[in-house]
């Protein structure tokens, strides 16, 4: 097994859950199935999986409501969204409920493999020795807790918003381009067709500067976005 690293993978179509695993077990994945949300709900909270890979179209309960409610428990578990549908209203509706990563069936098995491994490396992810506490303003990030604080108040957030507020925190006040963003967040070339950043972006806002002073989230028209507090 590949550093002991196991997948759920939630799909009402056995026949392409069962060639999901197959192939990821060819990668030395430890790999187990579910053919309905509420079985894959329960697999996914009640044991310790290290990535997600969860249908949209389920019986008993949809894939949207699968991750809502994985991340109410499991707030920082990847969650990569294989799906049939992909308007831009569905990947949206995906994001906004808090998955991770967002691929449109039929798929390249390549580019699953990547986007997978991509995954994977963020939880071996060890923060830098530069603070465990990091603080601008009233805005408190403890990265050993993972918990966010705006104003004494507890802010929620997903694993990629987590990641993606640590970077602009350990680049206050410089300019990250959309591509510097890209590379560093998502390590590989995303959907062009969605703003994924744009949307991330609107997420942080909501979460972290919404109803709190000052506003620490900047956009710079034809640069990219800064996190400071003396715009």
């Amino acid at each position: 097994m590949q550093q002991n690293k196991k997948i759920l993978i939630v799909e009402d179509d056995r026949r392409i859950a069962e060639t999901l695993k197959k192939g990821l077990l060819k990668m030395e994945y430890d790999v187990e199935n579910a053919f309905d949300g509420n079985l894959g709900l329960r697999m996914a909270i009640q044991s310790k999986f290290d990535l997600i890979i969860l249908d949209i179209n389920l019986p008993q309960m949809n894939g949207y409501e699968v991750c809502k409610r994985i991340r109410e428990e499991k707030p920082f578990l990847p969650v990569l969204m294989l799906t049939a549908l992909g308007e831009v209203e569905d990947k949206l509706e995906g994001f906004d409920v808090g998955v991770d990563d967002y691929m449109v069936k039929p798929f390249d098995f390549r580019e699953l493999f990547a986007r997978v491994s991509s995954l994977l490396r963020r939880t071996d992810f060890e923060p830098q020795p530069t603070g465990r506490i990091l603080r601008v303003a009233n805005l408190e990030v403890n990265i050993d807790s993972k918990k966010v604080f705006r104003d004494k108040k507890l802010i929620n957030l997903t694993a990629r918003e987590f990641d993606f507020l640590e970077y602009l925190i350990r680049n206050k006040g410089r300019v990250l381009s959309k591509m510097d963003i890209a590379e560093k967040i998502w390590d590989l070339n995303f959907d062009t067709s969605l703003n994924v950043i744009e949307v991330y972006v609107n997420f942080l806002r909501k979460k972290i500067d919404k109803g709190f002073e000052p506003k620490l989230i900047h956009t710079k028209l034809g640069m990219g976005y800064v996190l400071t507090d003396n715009p």
